[in-house]
């Protein structure tokens, strides 16, 4: 098995990576084509989720492809807003915090390269199971803590999250798990992480070096929303929705968004 990517020096790397990529040429030319609209909703404590922006999403700042892309982040999933504006996770309330703590880095930094460098720390502690040590990114990228932790405990910060909700909720088809990829416009539902062969096949311009020996063999399809094989579930009961985890023999799991009974 290859060593396993040091995930810190990642993050702090993101943006040489990104120029670097840009200055070899690797990416497709200026102007040559439309760029492709890459979505990811997803949730800050989702295991799944985390490992999908450590292991795979992050790859687009190494290999040139995210010349070709406009990525948006949507840090929301199986969250649900209560009549009274008030929001609930499927991890409890440090998924809200971090929800919004992502929601504001992205709202202080708008610079791709920098809040993905921020959110891509913060997931890798979730991978780690270190999630709550998540304020040392700002040290670790050298970034000023102020715009963040000013925005996720205010009332901005949750009209942000609001925001995210309303994007989320307006997805057709609707998302039925997390992370949930949308690719050009379409969901790639099981097949998320070949996402880059889809952003491939979806680009009209010089297909970007990155794109050389990338096998496209897209299996995105409907599915039931319960597997049937190997089933291992964890409910959490938030009001009137019922969330599920299921894993299927072979598979990762996915977290699954299920209408209670």
């Amino acid at each position: 098995m290859a060593a396993r990517v040091d995930h810190l020096a990642l993050a702090a790397a993101l943006l040489l990576l990104a120029s670097a990529a840009a200055a070899a040429g690797e990416g497709p030319e200026e102007g040559s084509a439309k760029k492709v609209d890459v979505a990811l909703y997803y949730e800050s404590l989702c295991p799944y989720s985390a490992r999908f922006v450590v292991d795979h999403l992050a790859k687009v700042f190494r290999d040139g492809l995210l010349d070709a892309i406009d990525l948006t982040l949507v840090p929301y999933g199986n969250a649900r807003v209560a009549n009274n504006g008030k929001i609930s996770c499927q991890h409890g309330p440090y998924e809200c915090v971090l929800n919004t703590v992502e929601a504001c880095a992205i709202d202080a930094w708008p610079d791709l390269n920098t809040h993905f460098g921020f959110i891509y720390c913060v997931e890798d502690l979730v991978v780690k199971r270190q999630y709550r040590e998540w304020e040392s990114c700002f040290q670790k990228l050298g970034l000023d803590p102020e715009p963040v932790t000013g925005c996720y405990k205010s009332e901005h910060g949750h009209k942000l999250e609001l925001k995210y909700a309303n994007q989320t909720d307006a997805l057709e088809p609707p998302h039925r798990y997390v992370p949930w990829v949308v690719v050009d416009g379409k969901p790639l539902l099981e097949d998320y992480e070949n996402f880059e062969a889809y952003i491939c096949k979806a680009y009209k311009g010089t297909p970007p070096k990155a794109c050389e020996g990338l096998g496209f063999a897209p299996r995105a399809q409907e599915q039931d929303a319960v597997e049937t094989a190997h089933e291992v579930s964890y409910n959490y009961n938030y009001g009137d929705i019922k969330l599920q985890t299921a894993e299927a023999e072979g598979g990762e799991s996915k977290m699954l968004l299920l209408d209670a009974e």
